[in-house]
């Protein structure tokens, strides 16, 4: 089969934050395929339904980018992929039942128009499969190998811009949106003696950020790094952090990954972690003490074994098998 040319619309974000659709699609171009990934705005949702025609196949991660692929599909009739990667119950914590009760009758819309529709929570099974004519469940990956091993040169990277550090140092890599508790994080810092937080990151929270650097000794912001970086960043740190109810977080597969214990907000991840990670609620001072148990602890390497097994390889070669059998 001669190459296929895709267009991947995605959500719109720093291009250094969720970087998983990009992973996906190098790897669907080292097999001989061509991708175009466009963040999914108003401007690039008319130049798609334009010259959608001219590609072989649409992929469309939700929320908007679904919403454009299958308005391509049933415009040119060519075959469309959703990919589903955020449950419907994150949008209604965020932004509330009446949005979400919209967006949810738009998506069952686009699960039925899809030609084919990957997801990655079991929750969504029940809806999807329902509606959708095919479909087939995936999961978020990681580049192990790159975190777990990371190269000199990255390494020397972080250690050059941090300089000196505390021997006792926590990180949170990712989006700085209220979701991710962002604030408690940082107030948190008050009951950890001698920790240093590094913050790595961008979104709606940043200028909080940037102040309680400004204001702290024991808070670091690094601001948008590149993500080829961050496995640097994550070998000189202690332990990561991550306080969202979510059990499908990149930044937690790529802190396993570098061997690093974490801390999670306690809630739907148990299911899926278990005794891998240390839990926690939003009160900062359980917090800081889920920081200091994660940092006694030794979970580091039991859930490195774990994340192993979700490389990238591995989930794209789903995504490869589907969108070269979808024309």
């Amino acid at each position: 089969m001669s190459g296929l040319d895709i267009l991947w619309l995605t959500p719109d974000k720093p291009e250094n934050i969720s970087v998983g659709r990009l992973r996906i699609s190098r790897r669907i171009e080292a097999a001989g395929h061509t991708v175009e990934i466009r963040g999914s705005t108003l401007q690039t949702a008319l130049a798609s339904l334009r010259d959608g025609a001219e590609f072989d196949v649409v992929v469309g991660t939700t929320r908007l980018g679904a919403f454009i692929a299958v308005l391509i599909g049933c415009l040119h009739g060519v075959p469309v992929v959703v990919d589903h990667v955020d449950p419907i119950r994150q949008l209604r914590e965020t932004d509330g039942r009446a949005v979400a009760a919209v967006v949810e009758r738009l998506e069952n819309v686009a699960f039925r128009l899809a030609d084919h529709v990957v997801y990655v929570y079991p929750e969504e099974a029940a809806r999807i499969e329902r509606r959708a004519s095919r479909s087939t469940r995936t999961d978020l990956g990681v580049d192990y190998q790159r975190f777990a091993d990371p190269s000199p040169p990255t390494l020397d990277t972080a250690r050059d811009n941090l300089g000196a550090l505390s021997s006792n140092v926590v990180i949170y890599v990712g989006g700085l949106e209220p979701m991710y508790s962002i604030e408690a994080m940082l107030a948190s810092v008050a009951h950890l003696d001698d920790w240093t937080l590094l913050v790595a990151g961008a979104g709606s929270l940043e200028p909080a950020v940037e102040d309680a650097a400004a204001n702290s000794d024991t808070i670091r912001f690094l601001g948008l790094i590149p993500h080829e970086e961050i496995p640097g960043y994550l070998r000189l740190a202690d332990v990561g952090i991550a306080l969202v109810d979510d059990p499908h977080t990149l930044k937690v597969l790529e802190y396993g990954a570098a061997g690093l214990p974490v801390v999670q907000q306690a809630g739907r991840a148990e299911s899926r972690f278990g005794g891998l990670v240390e839990y926690t609620s939003t009160d900062t001072d359980e917090i800081a003490a889920a920081v200091k148990r994660a940092a006694r602890g030794d979970t580091g390497s039991a859930l490195q074994q774990y994340v192993r097994r979700f490389d990238w390889e591995q989930i794209a070669e789903t995504y490869i098998r589907i969108i070269t059998t979808v024309k």
